[in-house]
């Protein structure tokens, strides 16, 4: 049986939209992709917990700075505060069973942040000396190097400690949650991964390397690595 992956749409006014990039790379790493809606009630994210075999935790809008005890600063961005409370719940109840996690770009802010870290609300203006974090180029140019800590799950998965993602965000972690840890910075200090520190896969990414899996072996690998974890988990249930 193939594993049923959770994926989290962007939410804009009344329409959830999810890129096709998300789905088709969980396909072609074996995963049966299924959206989840807006406006479900606590019990509903807690029973969705309990079907699927992991969560992917999408990019899109700026997450509300309420979530982490701040006002919001002068360059926040959209917030989406039903987005927030639904990807929040469904965080909690897979990092309570134990299930996979992928979060990407705002995925790792909202694993960050549902678990109790806090955000720069805005690099440029919060992270004196930071590099362009917004690249100026198509989604799938790789434009900066990130140093990843040997040993890790991101590590074994890539092969490698150093490689080269694209970047379209302008917030970041600033403290990391308890039970999470840093595992990739780029060469100005922006956190760029983090890790659970003790749960089977929970893996989050500050790059969107559903852009990047065509033509780029790390971005590929780690779809491959958390439907395999998926189906493990799937197994185990």
């Amino acid at each position: 049986m193939k594993p049923i992956i959770a994926i989290t749409p962007n939410l804009d006014e009344e329409l959830a939209t999810l890129k096709h990039a998300y789905a088709d790379c969980v396909v072609k790493a074996g995963g049966i992709p299924v959206m989840i809606p807006f406006g479900i009630s606590e019990n509903d994210i807690a029973q969705l917990a309990g079907l699927a075999d992991g969560l992917l935790l999408s990019g899109g809008a700026d997450v509300d700075p309420s979530s982490f005890g701040e006002s919001p600063h002068r360059e926040l961005g959209r917030v989406t505060p039903e987005r927030d409370r639904v990807e929040f719940g469904l965080t909690r109840e897979f990092v309570k069973r134990d299930k996979p996690i992928f979060a990407i770009c705002r995925g790792i802010q909202v694993l960050n942040a549902a678990l109790g870290g806090s955000l720069y609300q805005d690099i440029a203006s919060q992270c004196p000396g930071s590099h362009q974090h917004t690249q100026k180029a198509s989604r799938s140019h790789l434009s900066h190097t990130v140093a990843v800590e040997e040993g890790s799950l991101l590590h074994r998965i890539a092969g490698t400690g150093e490689f080269k993602v694209n970047s379209f965000h302008h917030q970041s972690i600033k403290r990391p949650a308890p039970g999470l840890r840093i595992t990739a910075k780029s060469a100005d200090g922006i956190v760029e991964a983090l890790e659970g520190e003790s749960h089977s896969f929970t893996l989050g990414v500050q790059w969107h390397p559903e852009d990047t899996a065509a033509a780029d072996d790390v971005s590929r690998s780690l779809f491959e690595a958390f439907v395999a974890s998926c189906r493990k988990s799937g197994k185990s249930s």
